[in-house]
């Protein structure tokens, strides 16, 4: 199954984006004052879903099969077979969650799009935050709101940092930051008051990740200390590898980057600078395509080894 940028009929991408080009070369560019409706739009998920009943046929008959069938209503297209209590969340539904933030100038529309032939529908809105550490290094903050049609996956809302110099999907969730994420079920339908209550959106979510990176860039890996990290985030299967102290080869490329990355110069030989190294390498050289990257970085294995790779970071770091 893919789960790469939907491509519609036209030969066009199910994505928008406002500004520079996103690094996937993907999408179609927009205004950058668009309200979330116009961003819904323009990004073709302007549709809705359906649930009706779905049958099998056995030997001639219709038979019920106690689920229901996702269906979207521009094309037809079956997305999933849900149960019967399962709550379908609209695409408009989803958007409109911005509506105040982005009237209010607080955020923006930034990117919006479909994954996985439809399944994944996502919007990411840049919060007028940011901050700059180590001189030139800034990192900005958005909001991005994944709304899956398929059974099995949860509405997920959480805040995002991006590392402008690079194009870094950074991550938020360290252990015990549990209020920079929402994950909604969907037996219950949604309700957008409770989740901002929730998130209770304020900058004192990024100022938290500011004191984080500035403590990460005050501290110095060693030689032996890199590899012992990088080896951690990228553990290889190899047996053979392990009892020679040989690096996957996800590992060897982020160490071997690690003084050439973008923004390589900003707390070099920090533990910031390992950080990000494991995370370009994520986000930007592994993976067969840069659609699959997209996926991962935000939803798949590479988000959980950035958590990882973040925690695994500042354990170090605090021995070192």
């Amino acid at each position: 199954m893919s789960h790469e940028i939907e491509r519609l009929a036209d030969g066009t991408y199910s994505m928008c984006y406002a500004g520079e080009t996103p690094w996937h070369n993907l999408g179609k560019e927009v205004l950058p004052d668009l309200t979330p409706a116009q961003m819904l739009k323009a990004a073709n998920l302007d549709w809705t879903v359906e649930k009706v009943p779905a049958y099998v046929t056995y030997k001639g008959k219709k038979i019920y099969t106690g689920q229901e069938a996702l269906m979207r209503s521009s094309d037809g297209k079956l997305l999933s077979n849900v149960t019967e209590d399962w709550e379908p969340n609209q695409n408009e539904d989803a958007f409109s969650f911005f509506d105040d933030f982005v009237m209010e100038g607080g955020m923006q529309m930034h990117t919006a799009g479909s994954l996985n032939e439809g399944r994944m529908v996502w919007a990411l809105a840049k919060v007028k935050e940011s901050f700059t550490v180590f001189g030139k290094d800034k990192v900005e903050s958005y909001l991005l709101f994944s709304n899956p049609h398929q059974y099995g996956k949860s509405i997920d809302i959480r805040f995002t940092p991006i590392r402008v110099v690079c194009n870094n999907t950074l991550t938020l969730s360290l252990s015990g930051k549990s209020d920079l994420m929402v994950r909604l079920s969907h037996r219950h339908a949604f309700d957008a008051d409770s989740v901002k209550a929730t998130l209770g959106i304020a900058s004192t979510k990024l100022g938290t990740y500011k004191e984080m990176a500035q403590f990460l860039g005050s501290k110095k890996y060693t030689d032996k200390s890199l590899v012992e990290y990088l080896a951690q985030v990228f553990p290889t299967n190899s047996a053979k590898k392990k009892e020679d102290n040989i690096l996957s080869r996800p590992a060897q490329i982020a160490h071997d980057i690690v003084d050439s990355q973008p923004g390589a110069e900003y707390a070099q030989g920090s533990y910031w600078s390992a950080f990000n190294a494991a995370t370009f390498t994520i986000d930007h050289l592994l993976g067969h395509s840069d659609n699959n990257r997209l996926y991962s970085s935000w939803y798949g294995i590479g988000r959980k080894k950035k958590v990882g790779a973040l925690e695994l970071a500042c354990e170090m770091a605090k021995v070192a």
